[in-house]
């Protein structure tokens, strides 16, 4: 089945319904500044009630790895999603998963999954200043190519409505999604996060 991760969650009742829903991950943006952002205080009540099934994704850009680390630890997170320019060798010295995303505009945007240490690779679309949360479809042809060469979380454009053709088409290891399930930055809506996991279902069946 294909994996599904709710990323920019703020709240324990927002983490709570994705999980009573049915999500397979939840991510914690720790990205000071943006409009999701939850300080390991926040993140550390969000995920004292998290079912033992769901896993826990930290998502970073460009933090110091002193920092990540203290985070991930006392927060015992299960994964860690690097949306920043870590290096390799940043990513082989973290002693837990590792999502990597990647800003795909064209087929040089896909050059990292040929050598970079991560379990899996997310794959948004690319905008002008910012690391992620546009809103924006990945290239369809772009993603098929990168699915059949490495798992991919396919992100980025995806609501409700659309996520079930995209998993047909593409065939992600997993989905991720944020806005388009949004009510506003930062809280999401209920009914869109039970709808976007029941059409990924449904499309894992098609």
């Amino acid at each position: 089945m294909t994996r599904i991760k709710i990323c920019g969650i703020t709240s324990a009742e927002d983490a709570a319904a994705a999980a009573e829903a049915g999500a397979d991950a939840l991510g914690l943006i720790f990205v000071p500044g943006t409009p999701r952002y939850v300080s390991p205080e926040q993140a550390a009540a969000i995920v004292a009630d998290l079912p033992p099934f769901v896993t826990a994704v930290g998502v970073f850009a460009d933090a110091p790895l002193d920092e990540l680390l203290g985070i991930a630890d006392g927060l015992r997170l299960h994964a860690v999603q690097l949306h920043g320019h870590e290096s390799e060798e940043f990513s082989r010295r973290l002693p837990l998963p590792v999502i990597r995303a990647l800003r795909v505009r064209d087929a040089a945007s896909l050059q990292p999954m040929e050598t970079y240490p991560a379990r899996v690779f997310l794959l948004d679309a690319y905008a002008e200043e910012r690391l992620g949360g546009t809103g924006a479809a990945v290239p369809r042809e772009l993603a098929v190519r990168a699915a059949g060469r490495r798992p991919v979380i396919l992100a980025g454009g995806l609501r409700p409505e659309t996520v079930g053709e995209a998993v047909r088409v593409v065939r992600p290891y997993g989905v991720d999604v944020c806005s388009g399930v949004e009510r506003f930055p930062g809280r999401k809506d209920h009914r869109k996060v039970r709808e976007f996991i029941v059409n990924v279902r449904h499309a894992d069946l098609g």
